[in-house]
């Protein structure tokens, strides 16, 4: 499983994503260009202490993704989608992808994706924030794929 951010805008859920896929042993792939300046230095301040647990691969385009996939499916969390993560059968090799905060993916990508997801919320709500919405769906593919981490003592119950 593996967590893919597409040209990221909004550098503090790019810390929280990297973040997440740190605590849950999930191998970030950053999508590029970002939103801002994403140096070394740049993801050890969004990212925390974090930062050396984290599997993060950066990748100049869409089309150096792609190049390196290696069979896997894009599985694409959007707002144009019917169904929900907990309705979809993942792989234990799925790439979760999500889009740019302020715009999404375009339509190349949207229609690249093996499958499009989208995390069910009540009338009148417009969408979840990205990191949010990756955060539920990667808990509910990792569920499935018996990836969650193991629980550990007294932190199973925090």
């Amino acid at each position: 499983m593996r967590l893919a951010l597409y040209q990221p805008d909004i550098p503090q859920n790019t810390g929280s994503l990297i973040r997440l896929g740190a605590c849950l042993g999930v191998p970030i792939d950053v999508i590029e260009p970002c939103g801002f300046p994403f140096s070394a230095r740049d993801l050890k301040r969004v990212a925390l202490d974090y930062v050396h647990l984290a599997q993060v691969a950066r990748h100049a385009s869409w089309r150096d993704f792609l190049s390196q996939l290696a069979g896997r499916r894009v599985v694409l969390l959007t707002t144009r989608a019917a169904a929900a993560p907990a309705d979809f059968a993942f792989r234990a090799d799925d790439v979760l992808m999500v889009g740019r905060e302020s715009v999404g993916v375009p339509a190349e990508v949207h229609d690249r994706a093996d499958a499009r997801l989208r995390i069910p919320m009540v009338e009148g709500a417009r969408s979840l924030n990205v990191a949010l919405a990756a955060a539920m769906a990667l808990g509910e593919a990792l569920r499935q794929t018996g990836q969650l981490p193991a629980r550990r003592g007294s932190e199973a119950a925090a």
